[in-house]
């Protein structure tokens, strides 16, 4: 399983590497202190992170969190950032790759400071010692230094290209002409690769000639002062350095290994409105805007693996081509501000520099050529370029005008893009085929493989289920076997521990069996000496009981007598004491009946008084309740009366006004039965209008229709009749031309006559429309005077029902008052009758209690 892993890793390292991107976020400005502006970044050089604090000062909660290869501070130093990115790097390049740095950040953020640097004031330290040197004259003097500790043959060449306004300027070219246009032609050695004609490569001799090239660059490259940035560059410059190498190999054959290092220094993005450039300087951020948001789109698409990325719509995304997405090792240092001001800006360079970490390059060592090799080329440019001095010389070339020229380049450039992308797209299709067919062959040796190992699988499946029937069959057998054996065995054990306890209990017995004989004989032995002795001592004992019976019999008749002597006595006693208790009992149901009889003529005259009692306390009742009856009435007389009869009144008058409703009611209906019937009048009306009006300009069309027919047929007919006539006689012609125009006169009568017909109908037409117009304008001002009518009556209506409303709700509540005195009067009447009722049943409840004493002392 490790080594499965292993080989993964190995295989995914073999197939792509991510690209390097390095934040560096510079330290705030004197402009941005100025204008008060926060800190909102936070750079963690250990966690590897950038989070921004979107929130504003106060709030603290609201980040954005960035996770990068390394993150530089505003305190990070130059030898810092190079020794932890570039210095890596350059080993590599000196290995044989190609390798790519570029800077990529806001305007003003220190993209130029950190690929080239600045001299220190008084000129204290040398160019390659200088702390705030940036990477390029670092990298040019770590080159040499490397190259000659090693020992081998060596050359440096650069070469420092423009790219100003989609135009590729040298910045090294001796031309005094500093804006003279480079071509820019595809490498036929290498498919992503680009050729700049007439690029001047300078060969450097050692790192003392580096700083001259540099200040040589530097002081033709286009910069200008905005108000973000007082040297802001107002282009993209690409400084590549080419290092060839030699090598020998054991077999003593010389090798050529070649290393490219592009360092990539890009214009910043800026916002027209915050930098303050105009004219010249706002079409110069146009372009650098619109170069940059190509390598934008470009990032995207490598990220998203489009089938198509837009690298030739920018000269920039041209170049770079190989370094995004290619066979070259590349990092990105995005550059950033600090301050708050420019966080819009700053958070679209880390989205973009986030971005940029999933593109995959697939890097490779560039191919060593060998000296013949490298010898050859040379020869044939040596070759080349003699040709062309000789033409040159004897003028024997092809001569063109520079219009014609230009024309014929400009084609030529175009097919050749147009060659290029095509050859390109051609390519990634036969990739995607060949992707295709490798994944489909792959597809079918997996296919025809898990197809013979599904057959094996079915085979071996087939002689599985065949031994596991016969294997099933055998233990089945054998379980058969074995439950037959077991049960055997245990009738066996059965029987045999039967058997052992048979002996057992056998040889329990015949011991026992020995024992008991031997005690029998021993019984039977002292039965017998026993047996002498009993037989004596019963003579003995017969002799005694006899004695004590005759002695006893003597007691037993002496004891009977007294026994009769005391029963008689006995018997006498009982007879007098049985006298006694009849006599007593006979005696004591007599005191009984008395005692009951008194009892029961208490108890009469207890319930005829509570008879008594319960008749005036019904009489009471009865009074209390025809006083409250009495009362009742007086104040119903004298209180509810009154309000029954506002009520009445009150009634009356509602009635009356229901009566008013209903006549207004009935008004409204007549109304509304004149107004249907006004308009169904006016409907019909306009029905009979609008039939007429189709029917007469549907006769007319018909007139018209057939007058232009008739008019076509006379011409058709006046056609024919004057060919015919040209070739006969004038005379004939004149005739035809009589009767022509005879038909011609009769037909524009006939049409005079119809337009004649036709205003007649118009004007009958409008005349009816008017009496109609006059018709309804009468009905609105009848229906206008009986809607105001109608109006008035309502809000009459409306305001005697108000008053009779006002009146209702005072005679309810002067009926709501008295109901509550009936109500009060009536709760204290309810009171009292409880209470007297309570205090009736306590008097029932205490007369009952002391009856059931009475019973219950008079059944003890």
């Amino acid at each position: 399983m490790q080594s499965q892993n292993s080989s993964a890793v190995s295989k995914k390292e073999e197939k792509g590497r991510n690209i390097q991107v390095v934040v560096r976020c510079r330290p705030f400005n004197a402009t941005e202190r100025k204008l008060s502006a926060f800190n909102v970044v936070d750079c963690e050089h250990a966690r590897k992170e950038v989070t921004i604090r979107t929130g504003g000062v106060g709030d603290k909660a609201t980040k954005k969190t960035y996770t990068f290869d390394m993150v530089f501070g505003p305190t990070a130093k130059q030898i810092d950032v190079y020794r932890s990115v570039v210095c890596p790097i350059l080993d590599e390049v000196i290995m044989g790759y190609n390798c790519t740095i570029f800077a990529y950040g806001q305007t003003g953020t220190g993209k130029t400071f950190t690929m080239e640097g600045e001299r220190s004031a008084g000129e204290q330290f040398t160019w390659e010692e200088d702390p705030l040197a940036g990477i390029i004259p670092r990298t040019l003097h770590q080159i040499f230094e490397k190259l000659s500790e090693n020992g081998t043959e060596f050359s440096v060449k650069v070469s420092l290209l423009e790219i100003y306004n989609e135009e590729l300027i040298d910045l090294l070219s001796p031309s005094p002409d500093v804006n003279e246009k480079l071509q820019m032609f595809d490498d036929p050695r290498n498919k992503r690769g680009v050729v700049i004609k007439g690029l001047e490569e300078i060969t450097v001799h050692n790192k003392d000639e580096v700083y001259q090239i540099l200040e040589r660059g530097a002081a033709k490259r286009k910069t200008a002062a905005t108000l973000m940035n007082a040297y802001s560059s107002r282009s993209h410059s690409v400084f590549s350095t080419t290092i060839h190498m030699k090598e020998t190999t054991v077999d003593g054959e010389e090798l050529v290994k070649i290393g490219k290092l592009n360092l990539v220094d890009l214009a910043g993005s800026e916002n027209i409105g915050r930098s303050g450039a105009v004219d010249k300087r706002a079409r110069e951020a146009g372009s650098i805007n619109q170069s940059l948001l190509t390598l934008g789109r470009v990032i995207k698409a490598l990220v998203e693996r489009t089938p198509h990325v837009p690298y030739r719509e920018s000269k920039l995304t041209r170049i770079l081509q190989d370094s995004l997405g290619g066979r070259t090792k590349t990092s990105i240092i995005a550059t950033i501000s600090p301050a708050s001001i420019n966080m819009e800006e700053t958070l679209s360079t880390l989205d973009y520099a986030h971005r940029a970490k999933n593109i995959l390059n697939k890097p490779e060592v560039n191919q060593k050529l060998t000296k013949r090799a490298l010898i050859k080329e040379y020869t044939e440019e040596i070759e080349r370029l003699k040709r062309d001095l000789a033409a040159a010389r004897e003028k024997n070339g092809v001569f063109l005008s520079p219009e014609n020229y230009d024309a014929m380049s400009s084609k030529i450039t175009t097919q050749e893009e147009i060659i290029s992308e095509l050859t390109e797209r051609i390519l990634l299709a036969e990739e995607e085929l060949k992707r295709v067919s490798e994944l489909f062959t792959d597809s079918k040796k997996d296919l025809e493989q898990c197809a013979s190992d599904l057959h094996q699988r079915e085979e071996e499946l087939v002689l599985t289920i065949s031994d596991l029937k016969e294997t099933k069959q055998k233990l089945s057998e054998e379980n058969f076997i074995v439950s037959a054996l077991q049960s055997n065995e245990e009738e066996l054990y059965g029987t045999a521990s039967r058997l052992l306890s048979t002996v057992n209990i056998s040889t329990q017995d015949v011991t026992g069996l020995h024992a008991k004989l031997d005690r029998k004989m021993e019984v039977e032995q002292h039965n017998v000496k026993m047996q002498d002795c009993f037989s004596k001592q019963m003579d003995c004992l017969f002799n005694q009981i006899k004695t004590s019976v005759d002695e006893q019999s003597i007691k037993q008749k002496e004891m009977l007598d007294g026994y009769t002597c005391e029963i008689d006595n006995i018997l006498n006693a009982n007879a007098r004491i049985l006298r006694t208790t009849v006599e007593t009992v006979t005696e004591s149901f007599g005191n009984i009946k008395v005692i009951v009889r008194s009892e029961t003529i208490r108890g009469v005259d207890e319930l005829i008084k509570q008879q008594s009692l319960c008749q005036e306390a019904k009489k009471e009742l009865l009074e209390r309740v025809e006083q409250y009856k009495t009362d009742m009435e007086v104040k119903i007389t004298e209180k509810m009366l009154p309000s029954f009869g506002a009520i009445l009144e009150l009634s009356n008058q509602l009635k009356v006004l229901f009566q008013k409703n209903y006549a207004l009611a009935d008004k409204m209906k007549s109304v509304k039965e004149e107004m249907n019937l006004f308009f169904s009048e006016h409907k019909e009306s306009l029905a009979k209008i609008h039939e007429e009006a189709t029917s007469a300009f549907t006769s007319l069309q018909d007139k018209h229709d057939s007058l232009k027919q008739n008019i076509s047929k006379t011409s058709s007919q006046h056609t024919q009749a004057v060919t015919q006539v040209i070739s006969c006689l004038q005379n004939q012609l004149n005739l035809l031309a009589v009767d022509t125009q005879k038909n011609i006169n009769s037909l524009l009568t006939e049409m005079g006559d119809i337009q004649t017909s036709a205003d007649s109908d118009k004007q009958c037409l409008v005349n009816h429309c008017v009496a109609e117009v006059e018709n309804t304008a009468a009905q609105e001002s009848r229906f206008a005077s009986a809607a105001e009518k109608l109006v008035d009556d309502l809000q009459q209506l409306d305001s005697e029902g108000v008053q009779a409303a006002e009146e209702t709700t005072g005679y309810c509540t002067y009926l709501r008052n008295n109901f509550k005195d009936l109500q009060h009067e009536t709760s204290e009447w309810c009171g009292a009758a409880h209470g007297h009722a309570e205090f009736f049943a306590d008097s029932q409840f205490k007369f009952l209690e002391e009856y059931r004493s009475l019973v219950q002392n008079l059944q003890q």
